[in-house]
């Protein structure tokens, strides 16, 4: 049995065997959203939830892959199985992975308890690639007892770890200086755990202090640790392992199906009714629950009097992608506040897309990030917005 194509059932028990070229091969299934993965998916479900799913995440030069590389060693020694997704940038050239995490981590790659797979970012925003809640179950159901996901170095606004990782390592450089502001209202917030890496670097003491008073500033209790590591020689790594083995928290989050067609279904149906949309010359790019892509190409009529696109226009077409985001839930939302911030302008002809994602959820309120961008991901700007759950459903579905 070579090709995916064959019996899901089959193909689900030799991932859950530990089959590694079946593994290997329903990755890639996966991660171009084939038609058979859907079958897949569905098959490999009932197993979900038997691996600590750890999210490794921070800027870059944070020094995410040596400390991976660091704890698969420390966990290796205590007899853990142990599959890691890195998420690498996309090369210009090929649209692959560059692969450079996976070069650093190459000295564990024999051991048979290690699974290793570099995957590309391919422009998708938020640190990770479109399908990476899917692989994370899949690998989840293969039985290992830890799913490292690394992400694509991030700033302030990506996120996304937060939809596949019930816990999250955020790993932060010494001498952050006026970057700790982006990453107080950002990155830091999702934070189980904060690591100050290279801790034998001047100025990591200090980081660790004004972190541990950032934390101080929050409500939420209980207040994630702040740990000092040094990577590159294992020091604090043992720590760091003791604080993720007795938290055991198992299971990813919930993941969607590979193609959520009802909320797609839903999103086009209101975008096709919203002649504001339509006369920007707004398009669904893709949507599924509490998530919402679109673009707009930057015409004549979206130019300002300096020549470039008006800011109207691209908070009009980051609203939209915030409008359809949380209504795909079925439910009317409206928004309460909304901050956007635009770090670049946009010539006519060019194309702008907006990618909303549910940060979180309660019964009344819900938060999202939007995020603005040309074509091939150089970012434009961000929003954050509010909405109120109004619990009534949508216009369509009256009745």
């Amino acid at each position: 049995m070579h090709r995916l194509t064959s019996a899901p059932a089959a193909w689900a028990e030799r991932i859950r065997a530990g089959d590694r070229l079946a593994i290997a091969r329903a990755i890639t299934a996966f991660e171009n959203s084939t038609a058979a993965a859907q079958a897949l998916f569905d098959a490999l479900a009932p197993h979900f939830g038997g691996a600590r799913v750890i999210g490794i995440t921070g800027p870059p030069g944070a020094g995410k892959s040596t400390l991976v590389n660091a704890l698969i060693r420390e966990l290796l020694r205590r007899d853990r199985r142990i599959a890691v997704l890195a998420f690498d940038p996309s090369s210009p050239f090929t649209g692959g992975a560059v692969l450079g995490d996976r070069v650093r981590m190459g000295e564990t790659q024999s051991d048979e308890r290690i699974f290793i797979r570099s995957l590309a970012s391919r422009g998708h925003l938020g640190g990770l690639a479109r399908n990476a809640g899917q692989i994370v179950g899949l690998l989840d159901a293969a039985g290992f007892d830890y799913v490292l996901v690394e992400t694509v170095g991030t700033g302030q606004s990506e996120v996304q770890i937060i939809e596949v990782a019930p816990t999250r390592i955020v790993v932060c450089p010494p001498g952050l200086g006026d970057e700790m502001q982006a990453l107080k209202a950002g990155i830091l917030e999702i934070a189980d755990a904060l690591v100050v890496n290279k801790a034998d670097l001047p100025g990591a003491d200090r980081t660790a202090r004004e972190l541990r008073g950032m934390l101080a500033l929050r409500r939420q209790e209980p207040r994630p640790p702040v740990l000092n590591t040094v990577a590159t020689t294992g020091e604090g790594v043992a720590a760091l392992a003791d604080w993720l083995e007795a938290r055991d928290v198992r299971g990813a989050c919930p993941v969607a199906a590979p193609a959520d067609t009802r909320a797609g279904a839903l999103v086009s149906g209101l975008m096709a009714r919203d002649s504001y949309g339509r006369h920007l010359g707004i398009e669904v790019v893709d949507a599924a629950l509490g998530k919402a892509t679109v673009r707009m190409r930057v015409r004549r009529e979206h130019i300002n009097f300096l020549g470039s696109c008006h800011g109207g226009a691209i908070f009009s077409l980051a609203d939209m992608a915030l409008g359809l985001a949380c209504n795909s839930h079925g439910t009317i939302a409206a928004m309460v506040d909304a901050h956007i911030a635009v770090t670049a302008g946009a010539k006519e002809g060019e194309w702008l897309t907006a990618r909303a994602v549910e940060v979180s959820r309660t019964r009344k309120l819900a938060v999202y990030r939007i995020e603005v961008t040309r074509a091939e991901g150089t970012p434009i700007g961000s929003m954050t917005g509010t909405v109120y759950l109004t619990g009534k459903p949508l216009p369509e579905q009256a009745g």
